[in-house]
């Protein structure tokens, strides 16, 4: 356990922790999410989402939202990553999942190194998905939350495999972009996708 986190607990003080999923994607929503852990009811084996199985994602998302004392995803949608860039909808996100909370905490653990505008006081932890069980859950609740929107997102614009590379730029999502073009889900913003546009006259 962190310094800060230990000071939190010590004082008795409700914390948060807040993390997002998608951010190198070229395409969907940013989510975010903020959890408040019940330390009554601890759930074993939080951690890094990128670190845990999707079997082992799926299956700590229920527990997480069966047992903690208050949790909330949100989203930056993709015509906002694409007016005022990834790092600033990454910040929305995350304050729209704070503000969302059921349960207003006291205090933020954030991942990452920067902080969202919040109305409590926060503390930007690097790595903080494998160090703050808090965060650990709310990377799990946005990387579950995320994989199943492009899941359904895939049925709705077939032929992209967004089922398979959840929107990342793998070759075989490059090659599907460029045989198909860009769909209405694709970030515009993003370089692989602006160049095909600007080849294909579209921008």
């Amino acid at each position: 356990m962190i310094e800060i986190e230990q000071t939190l607990l010590q004082q008795g003080v409700s914390y948060c922790g807040v993390d997002e999923a998608g951010a190198g994607p070229l395409c969907g929503d940013v989510v975010a999410a903020a959890v408040i852990l019940d330390p009554a009811r601890p759930i074993e084996g939080l951690n890094d989402s990128k670190k845990l199985t999707e079997k082992r994602r799926e299956v700590l998302f229920e527990q997480i939202i069966a047992n903690a004392k208050a949790w909330c995803v949100a989203r930056s949608t993709v015509e906002e990553i694409d007016t005022i860039n990834i790092l600033k909808a990454r910040m929305l996100a995350m304050s729209r999942a704070v503000a969302g909370l059921a349960v207003a905490p006291q205090y933020a653990l954030i991942d990452g190194n920067r902080l969202p505008e919040l109305a409590m006081p926060a503390t930007a932890v690097v790595k903080g998905d494998s160090l703050v069980s808090a965060i650990a859950a709310a990377s799990i609740l946005a990387k579950v939350s995320r994989d199943r929107e492009m899941l359904e997102l895939d049925q709705q614009y077939p032929g992209y495999g967004f089922a398979q590379h959840k929107g990342y730029g793998t070759k075989a999502h490059l090659e599907a972009l460029r045989a198909l073009g860009p769909c209405a889900i694709h970030r515009r913003s993003y370089a692989p996708v602006r160049a095909l546009l600007e080849e294909m006259g579209k921008l």
